[in-house]
C-alpha cells in the first residue's frame, strides 16, 4: 500500500513476555481534523469482529469504550478502554486487541497527535505484556502490519475523505 510506505515503523522490542510496536506518520491536515478522525474509527479502521466498521465507536472520555456493536447477535465487543484523554492531542487505551483479547495479554495503546509544520504527526505506541501460549513475540510483526494498514487508511480518510 503506497500510503503505508510513508509510515515510520518499528517493532521496538519483542520477547516471550511482551512487545512494543511504534509507528509514526505525517498527515497533510490540521491536528483537530486528524484527532476527530482518530476518535471516529468507523470511518477508517477495518479490523472488526462484526465484519462492518460502521459498528465501531470510541467514547473519548476517561473510562470510555472503544467498542463494537454485534448486530446479528445483539451483542458487543469492548476492544479497549480509554484511560487517558487530552482532547485534540492524545488518547490512551488499555486492553488486548484482536486475538490477544482471549489471552492473559494486556496492553496500552497511545495515539498522540502534534502539529508539524502545516501538517500533523501521528504516533501510535502499543506496549503489550502478559501470558499468551507460545509467547507474545510472534504477535509483534502481525500487530505492526495491522497498524501499518490502519494508519494508511486513516491518512487516506483524512486527506481524501475516503479510507478505501
Amino acid at each position: 500500500m503506497a500510503l503505508a510506505s510513508a509510515v515510520r515503523a518499528e517493532v521496538v522490542d519483542a520477547t516471550p513476555g511482551g512487545f512494543e510496536v511504534k509507528r509514526t506518520l505525517t498527515i497533510n491536515a490540521p491536528p483537530a481534523k486528524v484527532y476527530a478522525a482518530l476518535i471516529a474509527p468507523a470511518g477508517w479502521w477495518n479490523h472488526t469482529f462484526s465484519g462492518d466498521p460502521k459498528n465501531l465507536y470510541i467514547e473519548p472520555k476517561a473510562n470510555g469504550c472503544w467498542c463494537e456493536h454485534l448486530p446479528k447477535s445483539k451483542g458487543g465487543v469492548a476492544h479497549m478502554r480509554v484511560i487517558y484523554v487530552d482532547p485534540g492531542s492524545l488518547i490512551r487505551f488499555e486492553g488486548g486487541l484482536g486475538p490477544m483479547q482471549q489471552t492473559g495479554a494486556a496492553g496500552h495503546l497511545t495515539w498522540a497527535v502534534a502539529a508539524k509544520g502545516g501538517a500533523t504527526e501521528v504516533t501510535w505506541t502499543y506496549d503489550v505484556g502478559g501470558y499468551m501460549k507460545g509467547g507474545l513475540a510472534p504477535m509483534a510483526g502481525g500487530v505492526d502490519g495491522v497498524f501499518a494498514e490502519q494508519m494508511g487508511r486513516l491518512k487516506k480518510k483524512v486527506e481524501t475523505g475516503d479510507a478505501n
